[in-house]
């Protein structure tokens, strides 16, 4: 069968992209039947060989951003749309939270018509689709739009690439933290250990604050570190394995007036003097600073003896999209993992690093990159990266779990 005659049944079974392959004795044919439900995934296979190089015309992308990787990536986005019109004839971009896109991208799939073609997530939200089973399996579109994927990443990169489980693409990287942010007006005596930490939060009631986990890269950074800061028996088990994290959250939770939902809060908090001491990761700590919401006064400590917590954000395709829109979105996936595209998410330290592949080093960042984080940067970071070791975020269910948990045993208290 011609390989246009082999697209155009794909297509012609809408939505219903799983197809199965049934071998035709004495004939090479294959009888491609629709079957599963709507917007569920094709076998590998018959998904890679069928699907076009091209989509059939231009075709409009609609993308959510739920991690504020817009920051990082608009600048590639808009240089596709300009490079690639044969790909996209248009593509929108809006904002959300990550509690809110499963909800939203579930209620679409369901209605059989789904209106967003791209999620920019974090661990979250890339956690609760796959727990929902909202996004396509993209392994069988490695070779073709992803040639060399994971050895492309840097080591550390690679390894958190794994928790998408084939489930989206990881598009940038850093350590993370957890780190402490503070004001040096305030703070004089930083903590360094979790005990001294609870002494500081006893001593200064209200005055530290951290946003809800489930929605905040240094909030979830904090709450997956404390468990190797504390020798709990299990980091990775949220359930059995961290009796002495909940033991000590729910402590220094007497300290804490509450819980912000957006990291961006206690950014605010910490300019206005509302808060004294966060924790934070590295972009938290260098972007507002250089973006002018955080004073350039504000200081960056880390615990001894740490381990740093790595993070990612990711693309995730729902199951639905049309094939067209299917190609048009992994190429732009692939365009955004190039090595001249990847050194745009230096941005202004907002990830820092921020690369997830190899050989991108802040020499090739844009000159207003290098500046920014020159300027606003930590000198020792670097040292602080090459010198601690470095574990993946909690794995998609575990996380899931681990939010769960903190909402009922501490954020439900507030």
């Amino acid at each position: 069968m011609p390989d246009n005659a082999v697209t155009s049944v794909s297509r012609a079974s809408t939505r219903r992209r799983l197809l199965c392959a049934v071998a035709v004795s004495g004939t090479a044919a294959l009888l491609l039947t629709a079957c599963g439900a709507p917007g569920s995934n094709a076998p590998a296979k018959v998904a890679a060989d069928t699907l076009a190089a091209k989509p059939s015309k231009p075709v409009t992308l609609n993308v959510l951003d739920v991690a504020g990787n817009l920051k990082l990536t608009q600048p590639i986005i808009d240089a596709f749309k300009a490079k690639y019109p044969e790909y996209v004839s248009n593509i929108t971009t809006t904002t959300g939270t990550a509690p809110e896109v499963a909800p939203k991208v579930k209620a679409q799939q369901q209605a059989g018509n789904v209106q967003i073609q791209l999620v920019l997530t974090g661990t979250d939200g890339l956690s609760a689709g796959i727990e929902n089973d909202l996004w396509y399996d993209l392994k069988p579109y490695y070779h073709s739009f992803f040639p060399g994927l994971m050895s492309n990443y840097q080591a550390p990169a690679a390894s958190m690439a794994a928790l998408a489980q084939d489930k989206g693409i990881e598009l940038v990287w850093y350590p993370s933290g957890p780190l402490l942010e503070y004001d040096p007006a305030k703070v004089t005596n930083v903590p360094t250990t979790p005990g001294a930490l609870l002494e500081w939060a006893k001593a200064h009631p209200g005055k530290f604050q951290y946003p809800q986990p489930r929605n905040s890269g240094p909030g979830r950074t904090f709450l997956m570190g404390l468990p190797y800061l504390l020798g709990d028996s299990d980091p990775a088990d949220p359930v059995n394995g961290w009796s002495k994290t909940w033991a000590y959250l729910a402590e220094l939770n007497k300290y804490v007036d509450g819980y912000p939902s957006k990291t961006s809060a206690i950014m605010t908090n910490l300019a206005q003097g509302t808060a004294n001491l966060i924790p934070t990761t590295t972009g938290w700590y260098i972007n507002p600073r250089a973006m002018g919401t955080v004073p350039q006064s504000m200081k960056v400590a880390k615990f001894d003896n740490f381990t740093w917590v790595s993070d990612a954000q990711f693309g995730v395709i729902p199951k639905g999209v049309s094939d067209d829109q299917l190609i048009a979105t992994m190429k732009l996936l692939e365009f955004i993992l190039t090595p001249e595209q990847q050194a745009v998410t230096y941005d202004q330290g907002y990830f820092y690093p921020g690369p997830a592949v190899k050989d991108v080093p802040l020499s090739k960042a844009p000159d207003s990159s290098r500046q920014a984080i020159q300027k606003f940067g930590e000198p020792a970071l670097d040292d602080w990266i090459a010198n601690n070791p470095i574990k993946n975020s909690l794995p998609a269910t575990a996380q899931v779990t681990a939010f769960d948990l903190w909402d009922k045993k501490i954020g439900s208290t507030k």
